[in-house]
């Protein structure tokens, strides 16, 4: 009697697990469309309750989250929009992570891979919806990011911003337009990566205090972006000198996924300094914040990447002298 409640018991088990990932995929998911502000920061984190469950559960039943919460986003919005393509996306990354993970890949590979398969799936995606609905994707991104800062211009609104900053933004509108939908391409790359980033740093506690498998990336507080890159971001700043507003364009796409490279290197250092000078956790979480509200302190952080090329702030590879 007790072999048969044995299955019984595990079944209960994963159902549970699965209905709780699914619970709280559309808790994320409601956060992000009706609290805006805050929805943002906990769109980050849409990826996180499918890699969890998915490295949990396994591929087959790990599966059935992603899917049962696409469904239900498509039942709460009333339609199949873009924007279902851009959290299927999250929930994808999610689900890719989880699998490289099992792979045991070095941290480049994982994430490198990671988002090479969103942004392969995502062109698929703007494509056939853009098939669909008859129109070019070129037009499709346009029309995207017009209802995007249209839905800006009423948050700002709703948040006090005075009428001369509004008036001076909605003047504007139409070269931000401009210039958001040819560097369209960097955006999602760059927060791609970021969003594949933040997602395996919270994933390696929920992972390994469960006993699950979590690859040993060893201590990222070291990791170092390759020195060929710096030619690559200082080729990317020359094109913005040139007439060319082509080059210019692709010099700032390939300036915006760098920053984003050095913006690990740098919070790597940052982070590496934190451990070294034994701050609290509660200060090391005060000045995180700060970096991610600053943007001074942002591009701070992007610039001390950037020079450690050079200066080595971590002195990696030098080896003291013992007396």
């Amino acid at each position: 009697m007790d072999e048969s409640m044995a299955p019984q018991t595990m079944q209960k088990e994963i159902s549970k697990d699965i209905a709780s990932g699914i619970a709280i995929t559309i808790v994320i998911f409601g956060v992000t469309i009706y609290m805006p502000i805050i929805g943002f920061f906990c769109s980050l984190l849409l990826p996180l309750p499918v890699l969890f469950y998915r490295s949990k559960l396994g591929r087959s039943t790990g599966s059935i989250i992603p899917v049962a919460s696409i469904a239900l986003m498509i039942v709460i919005l009333g339609r199949a929009s873009i924007d279902i393509l851009f959290f299927g996306e999250l929930l994808l990354l999610g689900f890719v992570l989880s699998e490289l993970i099992e792979m045991n890949l070095s941290v480049e590979k994982t994430i490198c891979y990671a988002v090479s398969a969103i942004l392969l799936t995502g062109t698929f995606g703007l494509l056939l919806h853009g098939s669909m609905a008859r129109i070019g994707i070129q037009a499709l991104i346009s029309d995207y990011v017009a209802k995007n800062l249209q839905l800006t211009m009423a948050i700002y609104k709703n948040m006090g911003v005075s009428e001369d900053s509004i008036h001076l933004i909605s003047n504007s509108l139409e070269n931000i337009q401009y210039v958001l939908v040819r560097i369209f391409p960097s955006l999602v790359i760059g927060s791609t990566l970021f969003v594949a980033w933040v997602n395996l740093l919270i994933a390696k506690p929920m992972l390994t205090s469960r006993k699950l498998f979590f690859s040993d990336f060893g201590s990222l507080n070291l990791w170092k972006a390759p020195d060929f890159l710096v030619w690559g971001a200082i080729g990317c700043g020359l094109t913005l000198l040139l007439p060319s507003k082509a080059l210019k364009m692709f010099g700032l796409n390939g300036l915006i996924i760098l920053m984003i490279v050095y913006f690990f290197e740098g919070i790597a250092i940052v982070s590496f300094y934190f451990e070294k000078k034994e701050f609290s956790r509660i200060l090391r979480l005060f000045l995180y914040t700060l970096i991610v509200l600053q943007q001074i302190i942002l591009f701070l952080i992007i610039g001390i990447g950037f020079f450690d090329t050079w200066l080595n702030f971590r002195r990696l590879g030098i080896k003291k002298n013992k007396s």
